[in-house]
């Protein structure tokens, strides 16, 4: 099983053209269910004697230990790992597709006020390019609601200043537009000032050295300013994308206008933030209609 699982990952990576993220999580997943198949017929266990029994019973282990979306996320794995030799032709049905996913746990994402965020945009002060590009990673994050993935990779050609715009490539290597800020625009237009306004092709953003920043390297940059907030509590930067959906949905956009916006390939994962605006709502509903004021 230990070759399918490799040429499976393979698939994904040349064909597929999956993030390194995802090429991560399944290789891992896929590992793991590997060593419960072993463990329960042996180490020569081949991709025909998974029954979906087994799957089940492998199911019922992760759930002592693991959420619902753990467990959902490793099923997803082991069942496009089975598609796939499906696909090919190595076996003839899929022993994963008799197998529920188990309900998540509905999660309501954290986000910020309007005066956290402005509080948080607004942190970065001292002089000096870091200062500058610090404001302008923080602007963009909120203004954008792109990932910390997208944000990294820009390049200064990605972003029309006088348009408002920026192009994006998010998962599955999907390239979307989304609008720019002017506030975050003029922080942009600062900070690229800053550096002499440096080629199309140069990073967005880049570390003290000049090269792009990583993902890590924004969480430290949200994590310093986070610090000098002692009202605020610990967040990250993919906190700044649930603030923009959700301050776009209590401001009257349409749904479907946020999942473009955010990149969602569906609009199930978009409807969580309606659970967000239930209280905005609320007060709404209890000001505007009649049968609601005492």
């Amino acid at each position: 099983m230990e070759q399918e699982i490799a040429d499976f990952i393979r698939h994904l990576e040349t064909e597929r053209n999956s993030s390194p993220h995802t090429l991560s999580a399944y290789h891992s997943d896929l590992a793991q269910f590997m060593g419960f198949i072993q463990d329960e017929l042996g180490t020569a266990a081949a991709p025909e004697q998974v029954t979906h029994l087994l799957i089940r019973r492998w199911l019922a282990l992760l759930h002592r230990d693991h959420s619902k979306s753990s467990v959902g996320r490793k099923l997803a794995a082991v069942r496009a790992f089975f598609k796939h030799l499906v696909r090919t032709g190595r076996l003839s049905k899929n022993p994963a597709e008799l197998v529920s996913t188990p309900k998540k746990e509905k999660k309501v994402p954290y986000h910020l006020s309007i005066d956290e965020v402005t509080a948080l945009v607004e942190a970065p002060r001292e002089p000096g390019i870091l200062s500058l590009r610090d404001r302008a990673i923080l602007e963009t994050l909120y203004s954008c609601g792109v990932r910390v993935s997208e944000l990294t990779g820009l390049n200064v050609g990605g972003i029309d200043l006088d348009g408002g715009t920026a192009r994006v490539l998010g998962k599955g290597s999907k390239e979307r537009i989304v609008p720019v800020g002017s506030l975050a625009r003029a922080a942009l237009a600062r900070y690229l000032d800053a550096r002499n306004n440096p080629p199309p092709e140069a990073p967005l953003f880049t570390n003290a050295r000049g090269g792009r920043l990583t993902s890590r390297s924004v969480r430290r940059v949200v994590d310093r300013h986070i610090l000098r907030l002692a009202t605020m509590r610990k967040i990250s930067p993919h906190t700044l994308r649930h603030t923009f959906a959700t301050h776009l949905l209590e401001g009257g956009a349409d749904l479907r206008a946020i999942q473009e916006l955010l990149g969602h390939a569906s609009l199930s994962t978009t409807q969580k933030y309606t659970h967000v605006g239930i209280d905005r709502l609320m007060e709404v509903y209890d000001k505007a209609h009649p049968k609601a004021r005492k």
